[in-house]
């Protein structure tokens, strides 16, 4: 297995989220830099009381420069949406800051993260999380899941719960682009809204 230097000689020592964000754009942390077209660092409050971490950014939002700007994220939107928050104060992010893919024809096919891949970037993660100081962290799948809790965590545990994590109360569901290739699309999305207006109420 291939292991990487990791971002951390890329963080720099700063409480400012902005020159961490920056800082984020020469990473070459791990190889997936290579490919994807720009890092897509987390955005949002700086003080929000709620992060929603992801897997990683896809297809959209390596070509945008944002988090959650696809399909997935549109879904997010409306879920949020739904249940009365806004979108705004909140901050979103991923676990990984670079898209992994692989071409096939016209398209780039997402691929999941390797385990190295998101230790590497555990770094960026773990600044913006002691930066921001959120009340709240709502994992989405089981890369964020993992990325924030350890390795042995299961969404399938843990889904629609709060628990205490090191440094934040940590809440976990499903990431929006499996409501996406659910086959009963609409129960899958009402699952998902229930999981996110228990994960706000508890936390």
């Amino acid at each position: 297995m291939t292991k990487y230097p990791g971002a951390a000689q890329y963080v720099p020592r700063t409480e400012d989220l902005a020159t961490v964000r920056a800082a984020a754009e020469r990473c070459h942390g791990c190889d997936l830099y290579r490919d994807a077209t720009q890092t897509v660092f987390g955005e949002g409050s700086a003080t929000a009381d709620t992060v929603l971490v992801g897997e990683q950014p896809g297809n959209d939002e390596d070509l945008d420069g944002h988090p959650f700007v696809g399909p997935a994220g549109h879904l997010l939107d409306r879920a949020l949406a739904e249940i009365g928050v806004d979108r705004d104060t909140l901050y979103l992010t991923n676990a990984v800051k670079h898209f992994r893919f692989v071409e096939r024809g016209k398209r780039r096919i997402h691929q999941q993260p390797r385990r190295t891949e998101i230790v590497a970037c555990a770094p960026w993660l773990a600044t913006e999380l002691e930066l921001i100081a959120p009340r709240l962290v709502i994992c989405l799948g089981a890369i964020a899941t993992q990325a924030v809790l350890g390795p042995k965590a299961k969404v399938t545990a843990l889904r629609g719960q709060v628990v205490d994590g090191e440094h934040h109360r940590v809440g976990v569901t499903v990431h929006p682009a499996a409501v996406l290739r659910a086959e009963d699309r609409a129960q899958a999305y009402t699952a998902f809204v229930d999981d996110l207006r228990r994960l706000f109420a508890a936390g």
